[in-house]
């Protein structure tokens, strides 16, 4: 009951962000890009939160267990992926004045440029959101929502609706404000529950930090091997591309960086809460140390799958009624404000790039209302298929959507070409395709599986047929 009573309160303070940014009557300006007004440390800090999904919040501590924290590696890379971000893509979208970013494929490279990234991203990311939303349902199910008596049945319209109900006015505005709530809400919790572990340990912060140093999960850097997926090398410049695309090409992470009054403050928040990865990870990775070590002491088995490793503590009620509902909060929040902001990006980019009617608010309201319908049947659906072999499918269907976005992009940076707009879907079509039979044949043939560079293979398979079907060569000024 506490859990309920927590939660309840947790969500009554999300409605009323809602309710006192959106008082007045909010506008499609509002929505869309909150007029441009929002102060750059509030989106830096709430965009560390609206980054970090609910899986991440379950994941990386469990991480150690197999690669150690070499997962940082990928998180140094990020540093550089933000300063790119914000220095060679958010000029543009200023400059440009973009309500959404795929507004510069139009007039860079035509229409139908246009309307296949913004159908990339939409196929992307309603999939991607619901499977990760799916998947933390399922773990708020299994660990403490099925221990008080929630059907599953109810627990996604609910928490859908939740959602809907605090971002159908003020949009992105609203957001601002709420992921800044529950970055802090997410991080209290992290901390907290350390600090429990640490309790559980017996050891003070500073025997916390020496016994993690010397433990043997604590290694970083990997460069002996370059075969390993987790060599430096292949972890960092992963890190850099992972995010220019699914974060400087992607319209959901890039919105709210739209909100800054000025490029410069833009460029400020981008760079900010890029440098905040590295100890946020951190502080992740450490805790799932600990926790290893608490299982030793306590003489219990580590879960045969990693992810269950934070949920078998501390949704257990081992360590306590208040680490459960820590955990509850913090992977509620982790999980809401990457929800939240899916649904409005999405919401913003089927009005104004697929239907083209950005002024028309009465449209924008049913589009936001039935894309919050239809990523509740997504999230149900999942459930009824209940095949983790299917689950993992869409999550590679998703990794593979971003790959013509970054071709798109790239083209349209780098080269002063156009193209036979009408040949640019096969092509951004055929370049995932190709990626996978590539990847499926060394795998088969070579023995090497391909990780995260498999996105820049992608994306220059989508460069590369861009440049055959390009038109003659004319002047562009960047």
């Amino acid at each position: 009951m506490a859990i309920v009573i927590t939660v309840l309160a947790y969500f009554c303070v999300l409605l009323l962000f809602s309710h006192l940014t959106a008082r007045k009557m909010a506008s499609n300006e509002t929505f869309y890009r909150a007029n441009r007004r929002s102060p750059w440390y509030m989106v830096a800090f709430g965009m560390v939160g609206a980054s970090i999904s609910g899986i991440t919040f379950v994941s990386v501590p469990g991480m150690v267990m197999r690669t150690d924290m070499t997962y940082l590696q990928m998180c140094i890379g990020f540093i550089l992926g933000y300063f790119l971000v914000a220095f060679l893509l958010l000029p543009i979208y200023y400059r440009y004045n973009l309500t959404t970013i795929y507004g510069y494929l139009q007039q860079r490279l035509g229409e139908r440029s246009y309307k296949t990234g913004a159908s990339f991203f939409l196929l992307s990311k309603m999939t991607g959101a619901a499977v990760r939303f799916f998947v933390v349902c399922i773990l708020l199910q299994r660990f403490v929502l099925d221990g008080i008596g929630v059907p599953f049945w109810v627990t996604v319209p609910v928490m859908v609706l939740l959602i809907w109900l605090y971002t159908r006015k003020g949009g992105i505005k609203t957001l601002v404000w709420t992921d800044t709530f529950q970055t802090l809400c997410m991080f209290a919790a992290l901390i907290l529950i350390i600090c429990q572990v640490m309790s559980a340990l017996g050891m003070t912060p500073s025997e916390a930090i020496t016994a993690i140093a010397h433990d043997s999960h604590s290694r970083i850097l990997v460069f002996d091997d370059w075969m390993s997926k987790q060599n430096f090398w292949k972890q960092f410049l992963s890190g850099v591309f992972v995010v220019i695309v699914m974060t400087g090409l992607d319209q959901d992470m890039m919105q709210k960086n739209l909100t800054c009054k000025s490029l410069r403050e833009a460029q400020k928040d981008v760079c900010s809460y890029g440098f905040a990865f590295v100890p946020a990870n951190l502080l992740f990775l450490s805790l799932g140390v600990l926790l290893v070590m608490l299982a030793q002491k306590q003489g219990v088995a580590l879960p045969d799958a990693p992810d269950d490793l934070l949920p078998m503590f501390a949704a257990s009620g081992a360590m306590g009624n208040l680490v459960v509902v820590l955990f509850t909060i913090g992977i509620v929040a982790a999980s809401f404000s990457s929800a939240d902001s899916a649904l409005t990006a999405i919401t913003t980019s089927l009005c104004v790039d697929i239907l083209g009617r950005k002024e028309d608010m009465k449209l924008r309201k049913r589009m936001h209302l039935l894309v919050a319908f239809v990523f509740m049947l997504f999230i149900i659906a999942f459930k009824a298929i209940n095949s983790t072999s299917v689950i993992d499918a869409i999550y590679i269907l998703c990794s593979y959507t971003y790959g013509p976005l970054l071709g798109l992009f790239a083209f349209s940076l780098l080269t002063k070409r156009q193209v036979n707009d009408r040949w640019s879907p096969w092509v951004c079509i055929a370049s995932p395709l190709i990626c996978f039979a590539i990847d499926t044949l060394t795998s088969q043939y070579v023995g090497y599986k391909f990780g995260y560079e498999l996105l820049m293979l992608n994306g220059a398979l989508t460069f590369a047929g861009l440049a055959l079907i390009k038109k003659e060569t004319v002047k562009y000024k960047q």
